[in-house]
């Protein structure tokens, strides 16, 4: 009798869906070209590529400003993924490269950029907009002598709870180490829908933090509020920055989560 109980928990077991769809890799980045992606820049029509601004070279997707005239003139971009996530694991190899745009590039932008989430979606932006309201995985590269964490927070258009409290603070710096160089860095983004938001950089947590959320002091994020939007981020777009001084990625992939 004990044996056939066991054997028919063995056989309930074996027919439960396996969650073998949570565990694979989606490679938001097919190595080959921008196949899947939208580019918005500001000043600029949605899809119009600047410069050359995103590009893919030697299985590689890079920023760059080489093609770029006159001065930097705030022409802020993002490169969107075709589809909104909202519980997922997002995990990017990044390098901080070369050197910044030398005429005009804000001082804040050297060796920075980032990776949006929960964000709006590019069709949404005005053609001058900076940013997409978003939560920002800042990333940094050290000027070879500060202390500059990366995996940092940032909150264009939003704010969230951090230790308990809502937080307005819109950078707030990660525990991370400082990466001088134009090593290969490895940041993944676990998100939980408006729930717990964990920046890991090399498999550690650096920040956590939850309950992201429109900022009604934010003129475009004011503008999704009046316009219906829900108050509470429980997911959206993914995008990488452009701000000026060149970074390359490698590697962008997304494991799903369940609910």
């Amino acid at each position: 009798m004990l044996q056939r109980v066991m054997l028919m928990l063995l056989i309930v077991v074996l027919a439960v869906p396996s969650s073998a769809a949570e565990q694979e890799w989606i490679q938001l980045f097919n190595g080959r070209d921008l196949e899947d992606w939208v580019i918005k820049i500001k000043s600029y029509e949605l899809g119009e590529n600047h410069g050359d601004t995103f590009r893919v070279e030697d299985g590689l997707l890079k920023v760059s400003y080489d093609k770029y005239e006159g001065r930097f003139r705030g022409r802020f971009g993002h490169i969107f993924y075709k589809e909104p996530f909202s519980h997922y694991v997002l995990r990017v190899e990044y390098r901080i490269v070369g050197e910044q745009y030398p005429e005009g590039a804000p001082g804040w932008a050297l060796r920075n950029s980032g990776v949006m989430i929960h964000g709006q979606a590019p069709e949404t932006m005005e053609k001058d907009q900076d940013f997409p309201v978003s939560a920002e995985v800042q990333l940094l590269g050290g000027d070879g002598k500060n202390e500059r964490p990366t995996a940092n927070l940032c909150t264009p258009g939003t704010n969230v709870v951090l230790d308990g409290k809502l937080h307005l603070d819109h950078c707030t710096s990660s525990t991370s180490k400082t990466y001088h160089g134009e090593q290969w860095v490895t940041v993944e983004v676990e998100v939980h829908g408006n729930g717990i938001i964990r920046h890991k950089i090399e498999g550690e947590t650096v920040i956590e933090y939850s309950q992201a959320q429109l900022d009604e002091r934010d003129k475009y994020a004011k503008k999704m509020l009046d316009a219906g939007a829900e108050k509470m981020l429980s997911g959206g777009t993914i995008s990488l920055q452009s701000e000026g001084h060149p970074i390359e990625f490698r590697k962008i992939e997304l494991r799903k989560l369940a609910e």
